[in-house]
């Protein structure tokens, strides 16, 4: 009985004495921009303990030994850090910032395809802004989101409006109207809001940028017949984050960006308010604006509740109102007045709210049932012309997924409803379409080198049929610096008024869209690109992206005018065609970045004779942006050529080339920046007038180039909590 209590009271002591010599180690990882790094290797070699990143950059080793120790920190993309650690039974928190390095970015993991695999091990093509790109976008235009797209490959803002600066996403050469716009995939900028969404979406509260081109319906449902563009918006973590954006230009404008997160425990929240205030501006001195009077409030406030580490539970409200007065100057600040009689105003809200509930069931299983609502109201006034309206938007989705280590299922079903009701028209052109769609998704590592991507949905929609939607994408990598994809997939579009045409005119004597005497529009794509990367030596990278695309689309929706002046909608007799290609190429050099870019869009409208090209897309673009940015300097030097157009009249537009210059200074407690955008003053009114006679009731010309030319920016980036939480090794 003695020799086993004696026993028992030593492996007591020896196992206190085994664990008072080692003990548990927290590490926090973040990016220079106080971004959490998800996903990476924390290691103790000594210890055999590693540990990863969770969605807050914070890893828990256990069981590392006392005493002198070597921690090594590994993300894709970025410098690797190694450490040297006095491990003490209180060791605190080891708190790192880690830096990009000059290898691409590879381990980023996109939301949009429905995967939680990283970007290289996905067939679909996904083009990715984040980061720096972002960061770097947002400090050019600091009021909306137009500047990040304006300057990707093959990405064009068409202007529709002089007077409000409405504008649409065309990629690919085709209308806004085939691309989808969604916020942490939930669509909330279609249909009578789509003209303005451009225009009202701040950026500082994104995290990045996600973009499919080519058909992605289904994945998504109808409308991504060019693409979708989904806004990933930032998350919150355990060390409270403060942004505080203010910027002013020389032409009037006036824009104040704040972003609050913390996360305590169970409980995380977001906050974001923006204010934007532009002076009525006319460089042309013609009497008509090319920047209205606008005055703008956004507020988009989040909560999170984590009820388990498996549980994620947020609600989001999102709130946009626009006032916009633009036309003859005089008139706006002084009253009609004689000739001076044209005035345009919008005045719009945009209300949303946002529900997502996932559940990691375990390793490989997780369930998520999302949901919004949406209503969008617009006033749009001229002398001539009054069209009011109200849109609601209500949408449902739930999805089933599992994840293995070589195959991916996704399994979804959603409900969405879109009704326009229109106000102060005898007549008025009210439209509603439900839809009832399922989905599935899979994605199967074939071998080491190729993985295929596979997925079907079916669209039920009442008054205009099913549409069943299949996709196909394969990823051949080659190598470890060459790789390639292909793909393709069908789409549709169901006809409503929005369009680019209708929005040229007002909406003004449109007919209602008749369902009996209209089809759906459909689609096909495909597109086939090859990647290469490749370290030329120790300081230098190299990467290039070749894309070809080509998308039909049949049934295409136009707006022809009677003999009575009423415009009716009706479908084309023959394809819209849009081909081409598009080359991305970086260069890296240590603190340097040199992009180019060249985008070549061939859309034709094989309805007509001789297949004309679509009007207002140039065949040619490129760009080149260099960069420079370290620790405490970000500069940027950038030219872009856009080639010439043509006109509604089958004339050609004169090309042109912008340029810009961006100067940034990084302190610890936030960044002042100066901007210098378009400063060789290219704008429409050198090449032709923007407005013809009369002057009391103007003719606005068709827009294909900047309308405000040069725009000097001053501004700051101001984050209180950044000396207190920047922390290096």
């Amino acid at each position: 009985m003695n020799k086993v209590l004696y026993s028992f009271v030593l492996y007591i002591l020896c196992s206190t004495l085994i664990y008072a010599q080692s003990t548990n180690i927290t590490v926090e990882l973040k990016d220079k921009h106080s971004t959490p790094i998800v996903g990476a290797t924390t290691y103790f070699e000594t210890s055999k303990t590693g540990a990863l990143t969770d969605i807050n950059g914070v890893a828990t080793l256990e069981n590392v030994s006392l005493g002198e120790q070597i921690l090594t920190i590994y993300s894709i993309g970025f410098d690797t850090i190694i450490d040297t650690i006095q491990v003490t039974s209180s060791t605190p928190i080891q708190k790192y910032t880690m830096h990009e390095s000059n290898v691409e970015l590879e381990g980023v993991t996109i939301q949009t395809t429905r995967s939680t695999r990283t970007i290289k091990n996905i067939p679909t093509r996904v083009e990715f802004i984040g980061g720096e790109e972002l960061g770097e976008k947002a400090l050019m235009n600091a009021a909306n989101i137009s500047m990040v797209l304006r300057e990707s490959t093959g990405i064009q803002i068409q202007q529709t409006s002089l007077s409000s600066v409405n504008s649409s996403i065309r990629i690919q050469g085709l209308d806004g109207r085939y691309t989808q716009i969604l916020k942490d995939g939930f669509p909330l900028f279609g249909g009578f809001s789509g003209g303005l969404s451009i225009n009202q979406i701040p950026p500082l509260d994104l995290q990045q940028f996600e973009i499919i081109k080519g058909s992605a319906s289904t994945l998504y449902g109808a409308g991504a017949i060019a693409g979708l563009v989904n806004l990933i918006s930032k998350t919150p973590t355990h060390e409270p984050k403060l942004d505080i954006q203010l910027a002013q230009t020389h032409v009037g404008g006036s824009t104040a960006n704040v972003f609050f997160s913390k996360k305590k425990e169970k409980i995380g929240y977001t906050l974001y308010g923006s204010g934007h205030y532009q002076n009525v501006y006319d460089p042309n001195n013609d009497d008509f604006s090319n920047l209205p009077q606008t005055k703008t409030i956004s507020f988009n406030p989040k909560l999170f509740y984590y009820p388990s580490k498996k549980e994620i539970f947020w609600l989001g409200l999102n709130g946009t109102f626009d006032q916009r007065e633009g036309g003859d100057v005089i008139a706006i600040k002084k009253g009609n007045n004689g000739i001076h009689q044209y005035i345009e105003e919008n005045t719009s809200t945009r209300l949303s709210t946002q529900v997502s509930y996932q559940n990691k069931i375990d390793t490989i299983q997780s369930f998520q049932v999302k949901g919004s609502v949406s209503y969008f109201d617009r006033e749009l006034t001229t002398p001539n012309i009054l069209f009011s309206g109200e849109q609601l938007d209500i949408f449902s989705e739930a999805n089933y997924s599992i994840h293995k280590r070589k195959t991916d299922w996704i399994f979804g079903g959603n409900f969405y409803n879109n009704s326009f009701t229109e106000r102060d028209n005898l007549t008025p052109r009210n439209q509603t379409n439900t839809t009832f769609g399922g989905f599935m998704n899979n994605i199967t590592d074939l071998s080491n080198k190729f993985i295929l991507e596979s997925g079907f949905r079916a669209d039920y929609v009442p008054n205009w049929g099913v549409f069943p939607l299949p996709r196909i994408s394969l990823l051949w990598k080659t190598n470890k610096n060459l790789s390639s994809r292909l793909g393709g997939g069908l789409g549709y579009k169901i006809p409503d008024i929005f369009t680019e045409e209708a929005a040229t005119i007002n909406f003004n004597n449109i007919l209602p869209i008749d369902a009996n005497s209209l089809d759906a529009e459909r689609s096909y794509g495909a597109n086939i690109d090859f990647n290469y990367a490749n370290n030329l030596s120790k300081n230098i990278r190299f990467s290039i992206n070749q894309l070809f695309y080509l998308t039909s689309i049949d049934n295409a929706l136009l707006l022809s005018q009677q003999s009575n002046e009423n415009y009716v909608f009706g479908n084309a007799d023959g394809i819209v065609l849009s081909r081409g290609a598009e080359t991305n190429i970086k260069f890296s050099y240590n603190d340097f970045r040199w992009f180019l870019n060249y985008a070549h869009t061939n859309t034709t409208l094989n309805y007509l004779p001789d297949n004309p090209q679509k009007t207002l897309t140039p065949k040619h673009q490129a760009g080149s942006v260099l960069m420079y940015e370290n620790e405490k300097w970000r500069i940027g030097y950038e030219v872009y050529y856009t080639g010439s157009q043509r006109l509604s009249s089958g004339q050609a537009t004169p090309d042109f080339f912008t340029m810009g210059l961006l100067v940034q200074k990084h302190f610890k407690w936030g960044s002042p920046y100066i901007n210098f955008e378009n400063f060789t003053d290219r704008k429409q009114s050198k090449f032709s007038p923007e407005t013809l006679p009369p002057h009391q009731n103007p003719q606005f010309s068709e827009i294909y180039a900047p309308t405000d030319g040069f725009v000097f920016t001053a501004g700051i980036i101001i984050n209180p909590f950044g000396m207190e939480h920047h922390h290096e090794h």
